[in-house]
């Protein structure tokens, strides 16, 4: 199925085009967030299969139940907003740990093989100092430097208020200052 038609459509159009029964809209909607809502996962969870594991699932739950999706925030924070909450009950119920040494996806990989490899080691650092956060800061981290929502944004996703997010901001930026690594998230 060609998405290439899609892509200038809003998330909306795409929407509602996929409620009638448009694969091509539905296609269109994963691909403009996979890589997204992948690289969230393994910052989240810190193993790649887990976060395939997740993404697929994610995809899933969203497919089913597209048509809750009401318009009352925007569709990018309905969707991290799932997206958090199921890895958040996968650490819950692995309580994983972060030890192995994960690589992120990114869009330009392999544009440049000298500074792909920086690029991989940078995001191994990042992914290992995210681990070492409990998992409501690391939430926070994630959802306000990697998917650029606002704190109030935040706060809505996880159903907590404002100064709640800007204090778990704050405590885990207080942890990542006392590591060496710490500037790797500063990028």
């Amino acid at each position: 199925m060609e998405v290439i038609g899609f892509r200038r459509k809003s998330d909306e159009q795409l929407i509602k085009q996929a409620l009638e029964g448009s694969e091509g809209a539905w296609l269109a909607l994963v691909k403009r967030y996979e890589t997204r809502l992948y690289n969230h996962a393994l910052r989240m969870v810190g193993n790649s299969d887990d976060a395939l594991d997740l993404l697929q699932d994610l995809f899933l739950s969203v497919y089913r139940n597209l048509g809750n999706f009401r318009g009352d925030a925007p569709f990018p924070a309905w969707l991290f907003r799932i997206a958090t909450f199921r890895c958040t009950d996968h650490l819950r119920k692995r309580k994983a740990q972060f030890s192995e040494y994960e690589e992120l996806q990114d869009d330009n990989r392999g544009s440049n093989p000298a500074t792909g490899y920086e690029d991989v080691r940078s995001n191994g650092d990042i992914v290992r100092l995210l681990g070492s956060l409990p998992n409501e800061q690391r939430q926070v981290i994630e959802l306000k430097f990697f998917q650029n929502f606002t704190f109030d944004e935040i706060a809505a996703q996880l159903g907590i208020t404002s100064n709640t997010a800007k204090s778990r901001l704050y405590a885990a930026l207080k942890k990542l200052r006392g590591t060496d690594e710490a500037g790797a998230l500063a990028c």
